[in-house]
């Protein structure tokens, strides 16, 4: 229904509620009839007054817009110092848009540094939502005793089960939880049985109702509901989130440029709709600026990063076992781009205990030919394949002066650890940073374990572990060492695997060195 905008004004609905509401926009003014809370809720980007609080209104998720009307919809908020909601020291009202799929953003303030707050939300007449849990950043320049962080991503949803995400949401006193990306899949559904233990909803994406559906359809898990309620997120993005192994304004399927950026425009849209992150991540005309900073006291700084958007086209089409595709056929010149390259120099330039660049592909060199194979191989859709990147990340480490750098990374579906160093040359050499990769939630079912794996670790000294299994890591950090779990579960096409920590790592702020303990 159509209301005057002066008439709700006079009605006492309040400036709030209005807060930028068009003159004759349809506004929802009665009863949804059904819950809308269905996705969930979600905080992110914690900041030391505050963080992201978010949700997406969908009675019906997979039906046409979510099963909602195409109304603005008002929203209350509330934050709480306790879980009965007691004691509230924040609330308001946000109005969910259909231009934005009903998605909300509020980006709380006011609160106190490092401390948990709860949150909830409500609609007129429906249900309340599910109550989420965050805690805001130490103050700038804090002195911190610890933080916790686990790392996540690549949830194909066909491939697997999400009870690894219960596990996360029951890891105790968490800060942050990293998602590097994968966050869906893009393509169309498989039958449960031929290569899928559960089906994508539809065809492969393409449009924003499509890339909406999507998301809706994995944000319904309850697993990942609760890990999302259990601790902040912060969420970036890989090629999924698009299509598969897209760089800047490429995809891998030969689409003209102009055409495939209104595709990637499409899931830009849709990732800020459905993740917890800030007004400054909304995606423009000119693009979407994901990469940003997050401080914690004077123990962290993390600098989350864009891999996928500045990044030009993959050496030797994306086709790393071509005869002709040598290591110095690596030569893609750009990762990051040229601002946010720059940004992150700057950012590097701190005094803060450790550095982690929390990112999506392999930064070390990886030789991955196959067992007897004498000509090495390198893939080109990691930074093996940008070197002149690469060199130059190596060398704004060392103008730094830097030994505390720590690279989270995922897309590969393994768990793996080890170290960048100095010269892709010379893997066994000096190292400019530790990196850890996390393997997927699901994507790659099971998995198969070490089995097969012996060549990957001989080609690669500067690899400690190469494992083909899912799980997650947790990153526990003081001022004295970083201590990352690296955690598999045992079943995962099937519901109710259990969770086990397969080895524990130990870094020192004073050298870019793996240990196990």
């Amino acid at each position: 229904m159509t209301i005057d905008r002066r008439s709700l004004l006079k009605s006492g609905a309040g400036l709030l509620l209005l807060s930028g509401l068009p003159a004759h926009a349809a506004v929802l003014s009665r009863p949804l009839g059904a819950n809308p809370f269905t996705l969930g809720v979600a905080a992110g980007d914690p900041w030391a007054d505050g963080f992201v609080i978010w949700t997406r209104l969908a009675t019906r998720p997979l039906d046409e817009h979510g099963g909602m009307p195409q109304m603005v919809v008002p929203v209350s908020w509330e934050v709480s110092e306790d879980e009965r909601f007691s004691r509230v020291v924040g609330k308001g009202e946000a109005l969910a848009r259909p231009e934005l799929g009903h998605a909300v953003h509020v980006e709380v303030s006011g609160l106190l540094p490092h401390r948990h707050y709860w949150y909830r939300f409500s609609v007129m007449g429906s249900d309340v939502s599910p109550i989420g849990r965050a805690r805001t950043a130490p103050a700038a320049g804090a002195a911190l005793d610890r933080l916790r962080i686990g790392v996540a991503g690549c949830q194909h949803w066909e491939a697997g089960f999400y009870d690894v995400w219960g596990a996360l949401a029951r890891e105790k006193d968490l800060d942050l939880v990293f998602h590097y990306g994968d966050y869906i899949y893009e393509g169309a559904g498989r039958p449960v049985g031929q290569g899928a233990v559960r089906s994508h909803h539809g065809d492969e994406i393409y449009s924003l109702d499509d890339y909406r559906r999507r998301y809706a359809q994995y944000k319904s898990d309850p697993h990942l509901q609760a890990a999302h309620a259990a601790s902040a997120f912060a969420a970036s993005f890989d090629d999924h989130e698009v299509d598969n192994n897209w760089a800047g304004d490429y995809d891998q399927d030969g689409t003209p440029p102009e055409v495939f950026l209104l595709r990637r425009m499409a899931g830009y849209q849709a990732w800020y709709e459905n993740m917890p992150v800030r007004r400054g991540q909304m995606p423009n005309t000119a693009g979407i600026t994901a990469y940003r900073r997050l401080d914690y006291g004077n123990l962290l700084r993390t600098h989350v990063l864009d891999t996928r958007s500045y990044r030009t086209d993959q050496s030797c089409n994306d086709v790393a076992r071509a005869e002709t595709c040598t290591p110095e056929a690596h030569a893609s010149p750009e990762m990051l781009g040229h601002a946010q390259e720059a940004w992150l120099d700057e950012g590097l330039g701190n005094g803060a205990t450790w550095n982690l660049l929390a990112q999506q592909v392999i930064v070390m060199p990886f030789d991955v030919r196959a067992p007897g194979a004498s000509r090495p191989v390198f893939e080109t859709d990691l930074w093996d394949g940008y070197r002149p990147a690469k060199a130059r990340l190596r060398e704004s480490i060392r103008r730094h002066g830097l030994t505390n750098v720590v690279i989270a990374t995922g897309d590969h579906h393994k768990h793996a650890a080890g170290v960048v160093p100095e010269r892709d040359e010379a893997p066994d050499g000096k190292g400019v940073a530790v990196e850890f990769l996390a393997t997927s939630i699901s994507s790659g079912g099971n998995g198969r374990g070490d089995d097969g794996f012996a060549h990957i670790l001989e080609n690669n000294p500067n690899f400690d572990l190469y494992t083909d299994r899912r799980g997650y890591q947790i990153f526990d950090i003081t001022a004295e060492s970083w201590t990352t779990d690296v955690k598999v579960m045992d079943e995962i096409e099937k519901p109710g695997g259990a969770i086990r920590t397969l080895v524990r790592y130990q870094v020192t702020p004073d050298r870019a060195e793996l240990h196990r303990v």
